[in-house]
């Protein structure tokens, strides 16, 4: 197990090692590692790097990762065992490599993998400050370390986060930043909870989520739905860690901040459509949907209907008055 010292980009390695560095952050970084570049892979999330891979058999050399990753198989692919060898810190192993199967290599330890046979796979990166900034309220944050994990065990909450950032992913740039923002919250406490050297304390509210603070939240969300909107902003707002923010606004709502806003530009869109003049491209822009497209698909899932037919509806009803 190799410990990581904080610094202003969450990393530096204990001592120096002349493994291959792979930095996430860089453009194409795996590419130094792998027989072919990624066939999918996301692009502008902060602190946040996913990659959907389509390999031959192919087999690393040794190299340390200034982000934490975590690898998985694809659910669904043709090869849901392919077998091969992995080793971390030192310690190598045969993996059974399962569908639901996750490998966790914390960053700054040494890493080598091989695949025997073609394979799918994902990986995900994330900034070892953000579970730092996480972990602030159970763990001192130069304690928080994480345990490598071969590929042997099964971790169906992190296969589900992956599914969806794949699917993120793949309608480039149209997710939401706040719902990555969410993952990316969700995946950390799942990492300190389940996967942290040092066992977190609980954390305990006693008061929940003041009115006071829940009125300034909704009060901020509302008079900026037209802007990207971020969860650490929002919770500190409500004065607030993020983690915190989350499960407390849950409590409190019965539904994630990302839900609530979501309902509240359908909504405020909804309202739109049928009292303003304004074009459907328009009223996305005011709303904070990516496009007309975005704002489309999302009235379609939630209401049932497309801001068309919303629009028509507007028309129908001054076409009766009239």
């Amino acid at each position: 197990m190799s410990c990581i010292e904080a610094s202003d980009d969450g990393f530096r390695p204990r001592q120096h090692l002349s493994a291959t560095l792979l930095d996430y952050r860089q453009e194409n970084a795996s590419d130094q590692i792998v027989p072919k570049p990624a066939v999918l892979q996301s692009s502008g999330w902060t602190g946040l790097h996913f990659e959907l891979h389509q390999q031959p058999a192919f087999a690393t050399d040794t190299h340390q990762h200034t982000m934490h990753v975590l690898a998985g198989g694809l659910i669904g692919s043709s090869n849901r065992n392919a077998p091969g060898t992995r080793s971390l810190d030192g310690k190598r192993s045969r993996e059974r490599r399962d569908a639901n199967d996750i490998a966790i290599i914390p960053a700054g330890i040494s890493h080598s993998c091989s695949w025997d046979v073609s394979a799918q796979f994902m990986v995900l990166a994330i900034e070892p400050i953000l579970l730092q900034h996480m972990g602030q309220d159970w763990v001192n944050p130069d304690q928080i370390e994480l345990r490598p994990q071969f590929m042997s065990e099964s971790d169906a909450f992190i296969q589900g986060i992956f599914a969806t950032l794949k699917a993120e992913a793949e309608i480039g740039g149209m997710g939401s930043f706040l719902l990555i923002d969410s993952l990316k919250t969700s995946l950390a406490i799942h990492l300190l909870r389940h996967y942290c050297a040092t066992r977190p304390k609980l954390f305990q509210s006693s008061n929940g989520l003041s009115q006071a603070a829940l009125t300034r939240v909704k009060d901020y969300i509302n008079e900026h739905l037209h802007q990207v909107l971020n969860l650490s902003k929002i919770a500190a707002i409500a004065q607030l860690s993020p983690y915190h923010f989350l499960r407390l606004f849950k409590q409190r709502m019965g539904i994630t901040p990302h839900q609530y806003i979501l309902q509240c530009r359908l909504n405020r869109a909804k309202y739109l459509l049928q009292h303003s003049e304004l074009s459907i491209v328009e009223i996305a822009a005011q709303t904070g949907f990516c496009d007309q497209s975005h704002l489309t698909r999302s009235c379609k899932r939630i209401m049932g209907m497309t801001p068309k037919q919303l629009m028509q509806w507007r028309s129908g009803s001054r076409n009766r008055v009239e």
